[in-house]
């Protein structure tokens, strides 16, 4: 994988190529970085200047999203497929989670790296959801969805809770979106991301989904 610090350009792109294999996948995260389609045929590397990350110590629970979390209940990876097929859904907009993607990180899934945090209703309906990549004490997040009021901002809470127990020491969310800043992610120079993401591959592995 390439270094990261030695450049992208303004999207955050390193490089173009390689595969979608399980240990470059790994490889990528370890090093900073994480695939995305680019140009529909061919995988990209990015490592945004700044990257988002929500400190685990500091996420925002409103007191509506209090009241939303009594709503529901968060499981984990109990439906991977279907998290991961909701947020890849080709009708929401600036969708990119094409087959590859979702063949790559299934795979991942079946070899314990990746995880679904789940939000489902008291009938059993799943309406809300989350996944990404565990190693060490990095969780990197890849993609939410929701299909009722704050179903995901639920989830979310649950991994915060599930990665604060269970020895996670950085929660990474790529980029900074609004929706994100009101929940407490903050930016922090990618030269400074890699260096944490670093530290924490190198912890043991977190519990949060024994």
């Amino acid at each position: 994988m390439p270094d990261p610090r030695q450049g992208s350009d303004p999207s955050g792109l390193v490089a173009v190529g390689a595969d979608l294999a399980p240990g470059t996948v790994l490889a990528a995260y370890r090093a900073g970085l994480f695939p995305m389609p680019f140009r529909k045929r061919s995988v990209g590397w990015w490592s945004p200047d700044p990257r988002g990350v929500i400190p685990l110590d500091g996420l925002r629970v409103s007191r509506s999203l209090r009241r939303s979390c009594q709503r529901y209940q968060v499981r984990v990876d109990t439906v991977f497929d279907q998290v991961i097929t909701a947020c890849g859904d080709p009708r929401r907009e600036h969708g990119w989670i094409n087959r590859s993607i979702v063949d790559a990180y299934t795979r991942l899934h079946s070899m314990g790296w990746v995880h679904s945090v789940e939000a489902w209703t008291p009938e059993g309906d799943l309406v809300g959801g989350l996944y990404g990549v565990a190693i060490g004490g990095l969780f990197a997040g890849e993609s939410m969805f929701s299909h009722r009021t704050d179903a995901s901002k639920v989830a979310l809470v649950g991994l915060v809770d599930r990665l604060r127990a269970g020895g996670t020491t950085v929660l990474d969310v790529q980029w900074t979106t609004d929706h994100l800043a009101s929940l407490g992610a903050i930016e922090v120079p990618r030269e400074r991301y890699v260096a944490m993401a670093a530290e924490a591959v190198a912890l043991p592995q977190t519990t949060a989904f024994c």
